[in-house]
């Protein structure tokens, strides 16, 4: 299977998770509920409910039985994105206004604590009326907890880092990226285990460790984009994380092995949002000079190789073939 053809069914899964989700996030005050739907309806991959999805027909499921719980991970996601946005004051997200500045700080909050009460809802509620059975609902909802809560400590972590003076090493980065990123696609792959009718405890352990190695080749590949990325791709400034001062891999790879005159070059312009759009440039110019974003890609499909060796136990099949499939596109993506 292809990466065009891959992009195009996660663009039909896309396209249904969003309906799903859009005809929940109703009520009122109807400004909360459109301030909550604000980036589900902006659109985007829906890359964690599409291993939901695949995780679950691995196992003889379908894609109803998947939906709640696929509905569950996209909107603690779109939840940890409205806090994320207002942590880092950002205007912006993906070409659309951040929900902060389109409702104001208020109201955000409160359309972000909309959709954390919303994706347990989407799991207690509507699993039960697919036939989930309720020791299986109880272990999804605890999933779901513990996953929030390493995404809660993760974004601690990136907060902390940021204040500190030093730079830290690959080892503290890759701990950090498991919680703040990997264990929300970790929970997607155990949802969907957990959502078919014929899995057991191994699968969704083998499941789980598919989607983390995922997570952290996404966040590798993500923040790769933040630092070289198309500004017509990725509707951010060139250089964001360079001007605000995000301590990422592709960042930390670069002020390791570039020269003086480089490192120069890059430190002028690091957390300094008042810095030039030459600057900028400069900086974005000297890091891709470097070679990194060949080393960042072949470090992401490192995870993507383990994540692979970890279901390799399983027969080949459709659903097998499209997870796997999904995770080369993460790894070659360039938005």
């Amino acid at each position: 299977m292809n990466i065009q053809d891959i992009d195009e069914e996660m663009e039909s899964t896309a396209s249904e998770m969003n309906k799903y989700m859009l005809a929940r996030l109703k009520g009122n005050p109807s400004e909360l509920y459109s301030a909550s739907a604000h980036y589900i309806s902006s659109g985007g991959k829906r890359l964690r409910p599409f291993m939901v999805v695949k995780s679950c027909e691995m196992f003889g499921g379908t894609k109803i039985k998947a939906l709640p719980a696929a509905a569950s991970v996209e909107m603690i996601h779109n939840f940890s994105l409205v806090h994320d946005d207002i942590m880092d004051n950002d205007d912006v997200r993906h070409s659309v206004p951040t929900v902060h500045k389109s409702y104001g700080l208020p109201l955000a909050i409160l359309a972000g604590d909309v959709l954390f009460s919303k994706a347990y809802q989407m799991i207690v509620e509507n699993c039960s009326k697919l036939g989930t059975s309720d020791s299986r609902i109880c272990e999804m909802v605890s999933r779901l907890s513990n996953a929030c809560v390493d995404v809660c400590e993760g974004q601690a972590l990136d907060l902390g880092i940021a204040f500190e003076d030093r730079f830290i090493d690959e080892h503290e980065y890759i701990s950090m990226i498991s919680k703040k990123t990997a264990a929300l696609f970790g929970l997607s792959c155990a949802l969907g285990v957990l959502s078919a009718p014929t899995s057991r405890e191994e699968d969704v352990f083998a499941l789980t460790q598919f989607g983390e190695n995922v997570g952290i080749a996404f966040q590798l590949i993500d923040d790769l984009i933040g630092v070289i990325g198309d500004a017509k791709l990725t509707g951010k400034s060139v250089g964001n994380d360079l001007r605000e001062g995000k301590k990422t891999l592709p960042i930390l790879l670069a002020l390791k092995i570039s020269n003086n005159y480089n490192r120069d070059k890059i430190l002028r312009v690091f957390a300094s949002r008042n810095a030039s759009s030459t600057e900028i440039r400069e900086a974005v110019k000297a890091i891709s000079s470097l070679g990194i974003e060949e080393a960042v890609r072949d470090n992401a499909r490192r995870h993507i190789q383990k994540a692979i060796e970890s279901i390799s136990q399983y027969d080949d099949s459709i659903p097998k073939r499209k997870i796997i499939a999904s995770a080369h596109f993460i790894v070659e993506r360039t938005v």
